[in-house]
């Protein structure tokens, strides 16, 4: 019945997919719809409701069929109807409401019917995940936990955050450059949080204590970070276009740290099990961060800020790299 409703519904609906961002936005692509990665994180991650044209494309991309996709249209509009007449609702009273059970009149505005059709678009696709989990690999599970990350309050379908080491929460992990200059491309460094603006950090969980950390930007799209291990840039950690689930060098898995009433956290690459550290255990601006043996040190101990979601100004689109 709420904007808020609807949204949990579609996020629900990425889940039961288990497509990421960036395979939404190729499946989009496929059906001739610009949809970036980018534009269905936000989206997802607010409680307003989407435009028209956003739940279109993206429940086309999610796999539904065309009269699936009409019944979540038409929800929709229903939903926003009602953000219009609730406000005239109090003038409204009806001395004879209609008996439970009856059939709702012709002249009832259509608003208030909305509950079903979207009770019914939900109970679509559970039925649906019923079958379609049957044939899915074992490995791949249906649905994530309600709490993604132990001591970390993240949405099932993921949140935006800030990662800050805990000794100098002034700064923030972001997009820098190896100080070396043997390594060109951008890499993940640690820089005060007033000069981290861009780009926007990501968590979306890929099971149990284990995420992607995405960088979402406004000019160059989405990059995962991926841990690198060869040559001059062994050990950093890129941003990488090619994101994909099931790369072992772009999962980290976040386990407490310390006392168990604060919500310090460790970072280890799945593919490894060592953790994020920053390079000669560094506190200046614009240190590296890179993978080392897990020893417990000072810059291996992280605070993970969750974030609003950012703002998206009207029209605009962000390109992928």
């Amino acid at each position: 019945m709420t904007p808020a409703e609807f949204t949990a519904a579609l996020r629900t609906l990425r889940i039961w997919s288990g497509l990421t961002y960036r395979q939404l936005e190729d499946k989009a692509t496929a059906h001739a719809d610009a949809l970036p990665a980018s534009t269905i994180a936000t989206t997802l991650g607010r409680v307003t409701l989407p435009r028209e044209g956003f739940v279109d494309a993206y429940t086309r991309a999610c796999g539904l069929g065309t009269e699936e996709v009409r019944q979540w249209l038409e929800t929709r509009r229903h939903i926003a109807a009602g953000e219009t007449l609730a406000n005239n609702d109090a003038r409204d009273d009806d001395p004879h409401p209609p008996t439970v059970g009856a059939p709702a009149p012709a002249s009832l505005p259509r608003w208030r019917r909305a509950a079903g059709l979207l009770g019914a678009a939900v109970l679509g696709i559970a039925g649906t995940l019923g079958v379609s989990s049957l044939s899915r690999d074992a490995s791949t599970p249906a649905a994530l936990p309600e709490m993604p990350v132990t001591g970390l309050r993240m949405l099932a379908v993921g949140s935006w955050a800030q990662i800050h080491p805990a000794r100098t929460p002034e700064l923030c992990i972001t997009e820098g450059r190896d100080r070396t200059g043997q390594y060109p491309t951008a890499i993940a460094v640690q820089r005060f949080c007033t000069d981290a603006a861009l780009p926007q950090v990501f968590l979306e969980p890929l099971g149990k204590d284990t995420v992607q950390i995405q960088w979402h930007h406004p000019k160059y799209g989405i990059g995962c970070l991926t841990v690198l291990s060869e040559g001059p840039r062994l050990d950093l950690l890129e941003p990488r276009d090619d994101c994909a689930d099931h790369d072992r060098a772009q999962q980290f898995h976040i386990e407490r740290f310390g006392p168990p009433v604060t919500t310090h956290f460790r970072i280890r690459p799945v593919i490894t099990g060592r953790c994020l550290s920053l390079r000669h255990q560094d506190t200046q601006d614009g240190a590296e961060v890179v993978q080392g043996r897990c020893s417990g040190a000072t810059d291996q101990d992280f605070m993970i800020e969750l974030t609003p979601p950012p703002k998206v100004a009207a029209g605009h689109t962000p390109s992928a790299r």
